[in-house]
């Protein structure tokens, strides 16, 4: 596949309306659980992304059906599956392989998982996957390979050791075809983890506590009696990232069907960069005047914006509110609590004229506004490199973004959807690569 390379054009106003794609992070794992029904199941608002493709292609390999029947919507048919070894490149390229685990020890009662890979921004730990799996009445083996066994699961009453969303997902699955009854504490909650939920509810699973952190599930071996269709919500991840934008390039924009209900953390910490939203309908508005002033704390300490689990401020928004904050008025710590690697991007941004300093592997000082220039630039990850898009949307100058294929692991389109607002971003194949 060529190199693809963005040349931005920034400091342009935008405006206009946008939607956001279907959220990346509950695709994936309703994907994978589609394994689970031998019914057909249709699924809408899937996102067109790279990682989504990998997993389809992961999907077929175990021998299901999968076909897209329109630009995001998807028919699985998964009657007859085959514990195949699954493709160590195809693991390699996206974490949400792990998500395979239960649907596959469920319908074939054995998989071997490769390594899963995904975005370089820490460790990101297994433990917790498996030893939900574990108590479930999963055995596992581990070298080069993970050798799983299963003989059914068995409903029990499952701790997380952190609430690890792709861990709970894949206790949510395997708890909903095991016999007995499961309680998952200290379980994720975020919109995708939910989006899972009531996918697993259409198929005919009884989970309740949806969206707290502890889930009662009545396990049901017999899943999916039935073809179900089912629509992906909105990502929130990708609404903040348009807030940031609006932001960033002082214009007005429209951000339809924004999923309003789960933007509450999001729009909590623009406002303390001094970034305001109206809501109209289903649809969010963030004008083009806004203050851009960094709220300080009470008696004028320096604030802090810091990422947690759900519900409060996502960590995969971080990036965003980092260049957001290189264009408001004033000094704020920001915090990244959930990976050790996720801030070295900031150095990129100091090279653009960002006035940043990185305090630690998890804490930068931010004080704006900077005026930014155009730089060269390339995406070590989804986020970050969606940040460094909006960095040289908002910069003067021309920037050259290499490894553009992170950002599009997790944008659909995303150079055809902002151009149509009125950006100036030109895709560069190189086919030497």
């Amino acid at each position: 596949m060529p190199a693809v390379q963005f040349v931005v054009e920034g400091g342009r106003t935008l405006s206009g309306s946008i939607r956001p794609s279907g959220n990346k992070n509950a695709a994936l794992p309703i994907v994978a659980a589609a394994l689970i029904s031998e019914k057909p199941v249709h699924l809408e608002n899937v996102p067109r992304i790279r990682d989504i493709e990998t997993l389809v292609e992961l999907i077929r390999s175990v021998g299901a059906s999968m076909e897209w029947v329109g630009q995001n919507s998807l028919d699985i048919h998964a009657k007859e599956l085959r514990p195949a070894d699954l493709n160590p490149t195809l693991c390699a390229k996206i974490r949400a392989s792990i998500l395979l685990a239960a649907p596959l020890l469920a319908r074939c009662g054995q998989v071997t998982l490769p390594p899963p890979g995904g975005d370089v921004i820490g460790r990101r730990r297994l433990d917790t996957h498996f030893l939900a799996l574990e108590q479930l009445g999963a055995q596992f083996t581990h070298g080069k390979m993970i050798e799983m066994r299963v003989n059914g699961f068995r409903g029990a009453d499952v701790f997380l050791d952190e609430p690890s969303v792709t861990a709970t997902e894949n206790a949510l699955v395997a708890a909903s075809t095991a016999t007995g009854t499961t309680v998952l504490r200290n379980a994720a909650s975020e919109p995708h983890v939910q989006d899972l939920a009531h996918f697993l509810i259409a198929l005919g699973a009884q989970i309740e506590g949806v969206g707290t952190n502890t889930i009662t599930i009545h396990g049901n071996r017999h899943l999916g009696a039935k073809s179900v269709t089912h629509r992906i919500g909105p990502d929130h991840i990708e609404v903040g990232s348009f807030i940031g934008l609006a932001a960033v390039t002082k214009s007005e924009l429209r951000i339809e069907n924004a999923g309003i209900e789960h933007l509450r953390s999001t729009r909590m910490g623009f406002s303390r960069l001094g970034i305001e939203c109206v809501e109209d309908g289903h649809d969010l508005i963030v004008p083009a005047h806004q203050s851009r002033q960094i709220q300080t704390d009470m008696g004028g300490h320096v604030p802090k914006l810091e990422d947690q689990p759900w519900p409060a401020f996502p960590a995969d928004t971080m990036s965003i509110a980092i260049v957001t904050a290189t264009q408001c008025e004033g000094l704020i710590l920001m915090h990244e609590k959930m990976f050790e690697s996720r801030m070295f991007f900031v150095d990129k941004l100091s090279t653009m004229g960002a006035r940043i300093v990185l305090c630690d592997p998890h804490r930068a000082l931010v004080h704006g506004p900077s005026r930014l220039r155009g730089a060269f630039l390339e995406s070590p990850d989804i986020r970050a490199g969606m940040a460094m898009l909006l960095a040289a949307l908002c910069a003067e100058g021309t920037s050259f973004i290499n490894n553009v294929g992170q950002i599009e692991r997790g944008y659909e389109r995303i150079d055809e959807r902002l151009n149509a607002l009125g950006a100036s971003i030109t895709r560069v194949d190189d086919r030497r690569h």
